[in-house]
């Protein structure tokens, strides 16, 4: 008997520990540590809970060469390589062969039609985030064509902290003229924007009216967005779309906004694709988990065979939802950055 419970979660924590920690299938990056864990991890981890023995190695991500990412089982893969946004330091490279399009395969069945026809519009990073190749994804899956207006969320972020915010607005202005290039031929039916980008949209009066009535669906991603906005957005601005929220990263993959459920308070709430992301919102002091209702500090586990990533704590807060379901990982709601007790700046920008 091997002492584990069968449930979906720890079966596929098994597998993924199996494939990351044998030398026929695992990565260097992971073999080389296995001896310096303290602990054996084919061996001493039996469940979701033992996932907190192993280190927070995320840091690493930014200088590791990614060759030493790849496991040894996928080596004749074609591997991608992408990167996080850097808004607390260097960014962090993640590889990515299949899993993030699995991911994306399923947020396509809990995403609603958004209508019927019509195009998308991706107004967003592309180039080594991961963003742009999910949503061109979800587009595919949807039949519809693809535009997309790419922004670098890193210069804004640079122009905000070295207080040239006017140099910022300019920027976003310079990415809605290509917008507006765009709308004025194209039957765009679904936005995917930040907030921050969404809000100098329904401020420009011409390209607003464009897109007020023909809209269907907007998914919005990269930031936070207040109660206020989001309920001024559904109700004001774009009363006849359907309006959706996607959390996510490079690291952890994309949670989508669930359909509502009895009970719930918050006008979002994110679930990921468990079992093969999961996340906990724990006390950033205690690393606890916090209370159904309280607010923590997101705990990431990846579990793919593409890549390992136990233990990482995201820079965002949450409100801890539990999922009702016989789960071990939490749904999030009203996700806001961490303000670390330093006072350090912590700047959202555009994405």
């Amino acid at each position: 008997m091997s002492g584990y419970d069968d449930s979906p979660t720890t079966c596929h924590l098994q597998e993924i520990l199996q494939w990351h920690f044998s030398p026929e299938t695992g990565s260097p990056f992971w073999l080389k540590r296995r001896d310096s864990l303290g602990f054996d991890p084919l061996r001493d981890v039996e469940d979701f809970a033992d996932l907190r023995k192993f280190p927070d190695v995320s840091d690493e991500l930014r200088t590791v060469p990614v060759d030493l990412l790849v496991p040894a089982g996928s080596a004749d893969s074609p591997f991608e390589v992408y990167e996080s946004g850097g808004t607390l330091g260097a960014p962090k490279r993640v590889v990515e062969h299949r899993s993030r399009q699995e991911g994306v395969d399923w947020v396509e069945t809990v995403l609603p039609a958004f209508g019927d026809g019509g195009h998308w519009l991706h107004i967003g990073p592309t180039g080594p985030h991961i963003v742009g190749r999910s949503v061109r994804r979800l587009a595919q899956l949807r039949r519809a064509k693809f535009f997309t207006v790419d922004f670098d969320p890193r210069w804004v972020k640079l122009l905000i902290r070295t207080d040239r915010r006017p140099l910022a607005d300019e920027y976003v202005q310079h990415v809605l003229d290509q917008v507006e290039t765009i709308v004025e031929s194209q039957d765009i039916r679904v936005l995917f924007v930040t907030p921050p980008v969404l809000e100098a949209l329904c401020a420009r009066e011409k390209l607003y009216r464009r897109l007020a009535d023909r809209v269907t669906g907007i998914i919005w991603s990269g930031t936070s967005i207040s109660s206020t906005s989001l309920r001024l957005l559904k109700t004001e601005f774009f009363p006849q779309a359907e309006v959706r929220g996607i959390y996510g990263n490079s690291l952890m993959g994309i949670a989508p906004q669930r359909s509502p459920e009895p009970g719930d308070t918050h006008p979002c709430v994110f679930r990921t694709f468990q079992p093969r992301s999961v996340v906990e919102v724990v006390d950033p002091d205690t690393g606890e988990r916090v209370a159904p209702g309280e607010r923590g500090r997101v705990l990431v586990h990846l579990l793919t065979k593409d890549l390992f990533l136990p233990n990482v704590m995201e820079r965002d807060t949450a409100v801890r939802i539990a999922s009702g379901l016989p789960r071990d990982g939490d749904d999030l709601a009203d996700v806001q950055p961490f303000r670390p007790a330093s006072g350090a700046q912590v700047i959202e920008g555009v994405y």
